[in-house]
């Protein structure tokens, strides 16, 4: 039987169809087989540490999808599979593997520090206008216990500039409106392209840090134990004594 040319263009079109719905069929069946997993960590640690980091976990656990849950705090995390905290790294009955170390030091934009036109001594810090977190933010450190930590108590009021997220108070940094403390590991991105500058070499340090959880009862080779397993070795953590 010979096709007509109107015959030949019907089963071409005809082909290209099944040929898309065979690729769509492919993606659902690839996608049935990948493993869901929830990481709750706080926004912060999400913006400026996992998200940029993305990428490289999809392609060392291919078989997961990841989802994010934000948590303002980050001990809020249980219902999720993985739970990035800050803290000692003690939490009874969940696996921990140490994510970062803490050392805190202040930061600010270049555009700031040419309106000030000078280097910065410590005490020189205590003058300028410095951003923070409003309320009570538990443990971690403030402009005033960070003082307190490097051995330079404040003894006056500080002239401060509060937000309600650290995503909001790095954004108004990298706008050139004030100084705020960094999070070693946190704003890598930022000090390695020049948007954001170290202003002096004392930091404060804690035994305190990032740490990855999850359940005790997840089996060896689980789609979340490959991912916390990736988290935690994705930098090398800074020593945490616990």
């Amino acid at each position: 039987m010979t096709l007509t040319a109107e015959g030949l263009e019907l089963f071409d079109v005809l082909r290209s169809g099944l040929s898309r719905l065979e690729a769509v069929v492919a993606r659902m069946r690839q996608k049935s087989h990948q493993d869901t997993v929830s990481i709750s960590c706080g926004s912060g640690f999400a913006a400026y540490w996992l998200i940029p980091r993305l990428p490289e976990l999809e392609l060392a656990v291919p078989e997961a999808s990841i989802q994010i849950i934000s948590q303002t705090h980050t001990d809020d995390t249980n219902s999720a599979d993985v739970q990035i905290r800050f803290g000692d790294g003690v939490w009874p009955g969940l696996e921990v593997a140490a994510v970062l170390g803490e050392e805190v030091f202040p930061v600010a934009s270049p555009a700031y520090l040419e309106r000030a036109g000078k280097a910065y001594s410590v005490d020189d810090l205590k003058t300028e206008r410095l951003l923070g977190l409003r309320g009570d933010v538990g443990a971690w450190y403030n402009w005033q216990t960070w003082f307190d930590a490097i051995g330079t108590p404040v003894k006056t009021k500080l002239r401060t500039l509060d937000f309600d997220s650290y995503a909001l108070m790095i954004n108004a940094a990298l706008a050139g409106q004030g100084i705020c403390l960094c999070w070693a590991g946190l704003l890598d991105l930022f000090l390695q392209n020049g948007a954001l500058q170290r202003l002096t070499d004392q930091s404060a340090t804690s035994e305190r840090g990032y740490f990855v959880t999850f359940r005790q009862d997840e089996l060896e080779g689980s789609t979340v134990r490959r991912v916390s397993d990736w988290l935690a070795s994705v930098d090398e953590p800074e020593p945490v004594r616990l």
